[in-house]
């Protein structure tokens, strides 16, 4: 048995923290176009490639992890983090960059599911899996993660400015490698399912088939998926808009560090949220729609040069949207045997991955022929995918 499993709770905060310290986060489109030398075509099919190589890594990580342990996936994901970093600093050619976006990846894909399914497994040991904490935890961690990344795109702008755009990059060493001093002391939790290790090709098989058997985990994917997908474009379109404005670099951070502000309110509200607006399902519709919706209104203050418009666009969409996806998770994870969990949610973030491939070189090419037509695009498939929704309230289980 796990010595101390409630240990693991305030460890995977400080991972989560350290993990999300991305100096480059504030800076990231300029990074690309000004040190690496390419455009936002070429940055989309960049991210296109990485997220070719998490859908490839998605399923054989999850199973990893449910072979080798949640604390070892973990340790391997940080010592990836830092040989990723090392490469996209060494220098500023496409080509380097797809090989760094290549070990990022593995990184990103051997992370993803793990720490939810360290947490809960570690809270199944205590007895608390089955209560509201699981979802206050997951919105903790990811807020803690945000912290870390609020924290870290100022300094981040700082170190832009005042040395070059390739600092902020190579200065995330330091966080990944505290990540993976942490990950070392992580408690492995042994639940009564799983002292016996599986074949790894058989843990692999049945976890890709429990998810695609089950109705309303697929329900509940498609939901995070479609308007996740949408919400995620807005990271990466915000300082493209925020440079047609002509908003100086030295700002960036701090508006990124406002936008994570933001989410971090609403992902430690959950329950607050679900009360006010008296269902769990309204919620989800009402943060699908409003995401769809700030995607028009962010066109609309582009269109005529409105910045504090733009800016409260934004912040809404990313707030909304992005942050639907830990709770969906929480909810997801009551319909998941412990054996194949994180393998179930591997197959569901392989599925986000995909819509991600395909997604990011069109949006590259449009928001090169016009951003304003790109924003409405993407506002009517975000409150289109709300309005189609089959998830119903007795899916919702705390």
């Amino acid at each position: 048995m796990t010595k101390n499993p409630r240990s693991n709770i305030r460890k995977i905060y400080a991972f989560k923290f350290c993990m999300g310290m991305y100096f480059i986060g504030g800076v990231l489109i300029p990074f690309f176009t000004m040190w690496g030398g390419i455009s936002f075509s070429q940055i989309m099919i960049l991210e296109a490639w990485f997220m070719l190589w998490v859908f490839l890594f998605e399923i054989p990580s999850g199973s990893i992890a449910d072979y080798l342990g949640r604390k070892n996936t973990l340790i391997l994901a940080s010592i990836a983090h830092i040989i990723a970093v090392v490469i996209y600093t060494s220098m500023p050619l496409f080509f380097i960059f797809m090989l760094g976006e290549f070990m990022w990846a593995l990184a990103e894909a051997l992370m993803t599911g793990t720490n939810q399914a360290l947490i809960y497994d570690s809270l199944k040991v205590i007895g608390d899996a089955e209560t509201e904490k699981v979802k206050i935890i997951y919105g903790r961690s990811e807020s803690l993660g945000l912290v870390g990344l609020m924290v870290a795109a100022p300094i981040g702008s700082f170190l832009a400015a005042f040395f070059d755009l390739r600092a902020p990059m190579l200065f995330m060493a330091l966080p990944f490698a505290g990540a993976l001093i942490i990950a070392l002391t992580f408690q492995e939790p042994q639940t009564s399912q799983n002292p016996e290790k599986k074949q790894y090709r058989r843990i692999m098989k049945e976890g890709v088939k429990y998810f695609y058997q089950h109705k309303i985990l697929k329900i509940l994917a498609f939901e995070m998926i479609t308007i996740g997908a949408v919400a995620f474009l807005m990271i990466w379109l915000y300082q493209s808009m925020l440079i047609q404005l002509n908003v100086n670099i030295m700002y960036f951070g701090i508006i990124h560090s406002i936008i994570l502000g933001s989410e971090i309110v609403i992902m430690n509200s959950y329950n607050r949220l679900e009360r006010i607006f008296r269902s769990k399902r309204r919620y989800l519709l009402f943060s699908g729609f409003m995401t769809g919706a700030m995607f028009l209104v962010g066109a609309l203050g582009l269109a005529f040069q409105l910045l504090p418009l733009m800016l409260v666009a934004i912040i809404l969409a990313i707030a909304f949207g992005v942050t639907r996806a830990p709770l969906l998770i929480s909810y997801m994870n009551k319909y998941i045997p412990s054996p194949e969990r994180a393998t179930v949610l591997s197959t569901i973030n392989m599925f986000q991955t995909l819509s991600f491939v395909i997604v990011y070189p069109l949006v590259g090419f449009a928001a090169d022929w016009s951003l304003i037509m790109t924003l409405i695009l993407l506002g009517i498939a975000g409150i289109g995918f709300s309005l189609i929704s089959r998830v119903k309230e007795e899916y919702l289980i705390d």
